[in-house]
């Protein structure tokens, strides 16, 4: 009788992968949302892209990011959306006209490299220059010019940088960066003394394939030490909270996929 009870528990383990748990959460609108909660074009374009690095089917998200673009403030959220249209399949003129020229933020500046590279276009040199030029002398990169480094931002601009292009030195000092924000359980932390979580880790492993080099073993173990029943993954040992957004962010990573994706 434990035999039939473990083989069951393991066909349902293998049945709720991360793409089945993420499908369950999309409303009828197409939009995704945290469980109770209400769809926002943020977390359906985090969603489409898991699904999309997945090569799973996600349903009506394109139509309803579309249909929320005139809601779109922040650069960030242009080029996120941006992003995810492009991944899609539709070309994101509209979106990337309203980025500006100059982004304010490392973050921005990284963000707008992502949506132009994954809709195929050219990403100007000043841009390019912005973002190297924003390299702490640690290696790192932090959210805005003068911010502390952290993981996410680091791992994030080495995406940037190499679908620009960029290779070489920077891209190793900021793999070294993210090296030592590496912990004795495998994950990565966001910045020294926080503990590991999953979407650090899963940023850092997108960085590590990103750069050219494999990803640290036991940080691939660390996420499967998440993983839950139902598909979804933890933020971290202690917490289990937003998983639709955590679960996102998490499964490229598992799939050796970074920004933008192809």
């Amino acid at each position: 009788m434990g035999k039939v009870i473990v083989v069951v528990a393991a066909a349902a383990l293998a049945v709720s992968s991360p793409a089945a748990f993420l499908r369950s959460h999309q409303a009828a609108d197409g939009g995704f949302a945290e469980p109770n909660g209400r769809s926002s074009p943020q977390l359906t374009a985090w969603a489409a892209l898991g699904l999309r690095a997945a090569r799973a089917d996600t349903g009506e998200a394109l139509a309803y990011l579309v249909a929320h673009e005139d809601e779109l403030r922040t650069p960030t959220d242009l080029a996120l959306i941006a992003l995810a249209e492009a991944a899609l399949g539709r070309d994101p003129r509209a979106l990337l006209e309203r980025l500006p020229a100059r982004p304010a933020t490392v973050n921005a500046a990284v963000w707008h490299v992502l949506a132009l590279r994954q809709a195929r276009r050219a990403v100007p040199q000043a841009l390019v220059q912005r973002l190297r030029a924003a390299q702490a002398r640690n290696g790192g990169f932090g959210w805005a010019k003068g911010v502390a480094p952290d993981s996410n931002d680091t791992a994030a601009a080495v995406m940037a940088l190499r679908a620009a292009g960029v290779t070489g030195t920077p891209i190793r000092r900021a793999l070294d960066f993210l090296r030592r924000l590496q912990n004795r359980d495998g994950g990565f932390e966001l910045t020294h003394g926080r503990g590991s979580d999953a979407q650090s880790t899963a940023w850092a492993v997108q960085a590590f394939v990103a750069g050219g080099r494999a990803p640290p073993p036991k940080a691939l173990a660390y996420l499967r030490t998440l993983r839950r029943a139902d598909g979804s993954y933890r933020y971290s040992r202690a917490y289990a909270v937003t998983p639709v957004w955590v679960t996102a962010q998490v499964l490229p990573a598992t799939l050796r996929k970074p920004f933008p994706l192809r």
